[in-house]
């Protein structure tokens, strides 16, 4: 018997395989935390799945997302990404990603990890939703209003609202399977 998926990833076996092992499941993990942040960012103004097919190029110019080692990037090494057709190549992109692991580093100094500050913006437990279809979700809500605004006052770069829930739906943080998917009560 087949099983129901979310509308959005029916079709296309990379986001079937995307939405099944990892869409909405939540992590905890900084290092994981921090790939799709970047992931994220990349993504505004293009299609999630232009994301997930360039995903292991991002992995191997990025050092594996190493915040650690991107905060130190050089200009050599930013020329080089910008020539890197395996990823996306935007000037303001890049140079954001440098910004936004020197930031993801000062929060985890300040409340230990990244996992516990973006946590505590939903106590610790995904918001379950229910929605019938995906096309009901919201491409931003209040919350994701909120953290867009307190991770640009910490420096943050392309974290609007719609990037922010984006990221929250893609690491747990809320949980936007549609009511009838197999996910729903998994996660």
């Amino acid at each position: 018997m087949e099983k129901h998926r979310c509308g959005w990833c029916v079709g296309d076996d990379l986001y079937e395989a995307y939405h099944d092992k990892e869409w909405g499941t939540p992590v905890k993990d900084d290092k994981l935390l921090f790939e799709f942040l970047i992931l994220e960012t990349f993504q505004a103004g293009l299609s999630w799945i232009t994301i997930l097919r360039k995903r292991e190029n991002f992995r191997k110019a990025f050092d594996n997302f190493d915040y650690k080692k991107i905060v130190n990037y050089k200009q050599d090494k930013i020329d080089a990404l910008l020539q890197d057709a395996g990823i996306i190549r935007n000037k303001l992109k890049v140079n954001s990603a440098i910004t936004n692991a020197a930031a993801y580093i000062k929060i985890q100094k300040e409340f230990g990890s990244f996992s516990a500050y973006i946590w505590s913006f939903v106590n610790n437990k995904p918001i379950k939703n229910a929605l019938t279809s995906y096309k009901e979700g919201p491409a931003n809500t209040p919350l994701s209003d909120a953290i867009s605004k307190d991770l640009k006052k910490r420096g943050f770069k392309f974290v609007g609202s719609t990037v922010v829930y984006a990221f929250m739906q893609a690491t747990g943080m809320v949980n936007d399977h549609e009511i009838s998917c197999f996910r729903y009560n998994e996660v």
